[in-house]
């Protein structure tokens, strides 16, 4: 009876964590909008349709990996225009995140390309049932160099 209590203890403390922290989970990316400064021009980052996925663990780590719509799949090894072409199609990272409401901050650790090692990356984020929206702070595109925003949609992950 005392394993059982145990047990319990522990699972419902899991659970409460699980409601505390809304982003748990993957999310899989369905549109990665960006609003240029100034201008106010709006664009498909990756295309109409990219694909990727966010996702955030209980022990704090979070990874993000989007390939652009127009992704090449080479059938061989890729030549060198090939893995330039590749390169440009996706953005990765990955890291710890700290999390307050409305907010996510992504401590970069890990990323594609390197120039944001080290950096916070602030994140305003909304849910609304099963999908999240999050606006990025001003920065330079990582793909295009662009001053402004990246405007994101997600659709929360579901079983297999």
């Amino acid at each position: 009876m005392q394993l059982l209590s145990m047990l319990l203890t522990v699972l419902g403390a899991y659970s409460a964590a699980a409601d505390e922290n809304p982003l748990l989970g993957t999310w899989h990316l369905t549109s990665f909008i960006r609003e240029v400064v100034g201008s106010g021009e709006r664009y498909d980052q990756l295309g109409k349709q990219p694909n990727g996925y966010l996702s955030y663990s209980a022990d704090g780590r979070m990874i993000a990996f989007f390939v652009a719509e127009d992704q090449l799949h080479p059938l061989n090894e890729p030549t060198g225009e090939e893995r330039i072409k590749l390169h440009r199609a996706m953005l990765a990272y990955g890291g710890t995140y700290t999390l307050s409401p409305g907010k996510v901050v992504h401590h970069i650790d890990i990323e594609w390309d390197g120039r944001r090692l080290g950096t916070d990356q602030v994140r305003f984020y909304v849910i609304d049932g099963d999908k999240l929206s999050i606006k990025t702070e001003t920065n330079k595109s990582p793909i295009d160099g662009r001053e402004g925003v990246g405007i994101l949609t997600f659709e929360r992950v579901k079983g297999r």
